[in-house]
């Protein structure tokens, strides 16, 4: 097998000169982390970019998940209805807070959580729904918030695929009770490492307590309330923000090209599903995912010959996370045919902001030869 030479995934990066600049500071405060300029400058810069009232910085989006969770206070064994569909992170945060997650089944159409379905999961226990939109895909939001008013439900949002999204006009983080983001380096907008939690304007004043959670529990300098991690990003993550955040619509613009590339040369081949964004969506382009039917076109089969010519395709997401060995002896069992039938056949080609024509071209042709 030759080496990768076109991976899944690339990272963006500004001009080394313009980073340089913006980190040149901190050689003179030495303020590296806690909170500095360099992060309250991201942070309000963000606070724009999305339309949010405000918003919190993290290490990581899986810690800014698992801290918006911590800060519920729920029970011990509290029921929390999420997706099997979404990375491990979305679960392991559920459950790393002692909390129970209950699967259910997905929509067929953008991977979702089915809303039916939620509601048909609601029990005495549940306390929250944990939904992800999945490749940046909103989530019924409208049914999903009728459900939660209904059972008097928190509703947070996995939006680590969703950033800059925006849904009938409105920033996706305004859906939701909490909204987290991740920033990870493979992401349309990434500060290296970390992540963002955002609320709905009625949680703005709660979201001191995400911020005194994230670090330590500390909540003055004598004392202490809760049992909080280290989650707070640092300076120099936050400075590779800032930079992004300036070229954001000329990546996903190049994005979008290397997107209608792949959509004139797959979207009308029998036996691949190329699912697209709603009309009311205003996209960011993080991914390009295909279905294969496995009868014309057999998932593991086109990731193979993928391989062999040194292009990297991810099975995303595949495992469901209810089958992680982790979870498995548990939650296996659980009834989720669209979700399996999904993560079976599904595989997200090669989508960065570097993308050409041509490798996309490459790419396809690899995926259309026949053998």
């Amino acid at each position: 097998m030759d080496e990768i030479k076109i991976n899944v995934t690339r990272s963006s990066m500004p001009p080394l000169e313009e980073y340089i600049e913006e980190i040149k500071p901190l050689w003179k405060s030495r303020w590296l982390s806690n909170h500095g300029e360099v992060a309250q400058k991201l942070e309000a810069e963000l606070k724009e970019r999305l339309d949010v009232v405000d918003i919190c910085t993290f290490v990581n989006g899986h810690m800014a998940l698992e801290v918006a969770i911590q800060s519920l206070s729920l029970p011990q064994g509290a029921e929390i209805i999420t997706t099997p569909y979404t990375h491990i992170s979305t679960t392991h945060a559920i459950t790393r807070n002692g909390l129970t997650p209950v699967f259910v089944d997905i929509e067929p159409v953008h991977y979702t959580l089915e809303p039916a379905r939620i509601e048909e999961a609601v029990t005495e226990k549940t306390a929250a729904i944990v939904a992800t939109h999945v490749y940046g895909f909103p989530c019924d939001v409208e049914r999903i918030e009728g459900i939660a008013k209904k059972y008097g439900l928190v509703v947070i949002y996995d939006e680590a695929h969703a950033f800059s999204v925006k849904y009938k006009g409105i920033g996706i983080g305004n859906f939701g009770d909490y909204s987290m983001f991740s920033c990870h380096a493979t992401k349309v907008f990434h500060t290296i490492e970390g992540g963002l939690i955002t609320c709905k304007p009625e949680h703005a004043s709660e979201m001191r307590r995400i911020r005194q959670i994230a670090n330590f529990g500390n909540v003055s300098e004598d004392d202490i309330s809760y049992v909080g991690p280290n989650a707070k990003m640092n300076e120099f993550a936050a400075a590779m923000g800032i930079c992004n955040l300036r070229h954001l619509d000329e990546m996903i613009a190049l994005r979008r090209a290397a997107d209608t590339r792949y959509c004139e040369r797959l979207m009308d081949v029998p036996g691949i599903h190329v699912p697209r964004p709603s009309a009311e969506t205003d996209w960011n382009y993080i991914y390009f995912p295909v279905v294969f039917d496995g009868v014309r076109f057999n998932r593991d089969a086109v990731k193979a010959k993928l391989d062999a010519h040194g292009i990297y395709a991810r099975k995303y997401f595949y495992p469901l996370t209810n089958m992680a060995h982790c979870y498995a002896p548990q939650y296996a069992n659980a009834d989720l045919p669209v979700a399996r039938e999904v993560s079976q056949n599904v595989l997200t080609l090669p989508m960065f902001s570097d993308l050409t024509p041509e490798m996309v071209d490459e790419i396809c042709d690899v995926i259309l030869k026949e053998e």
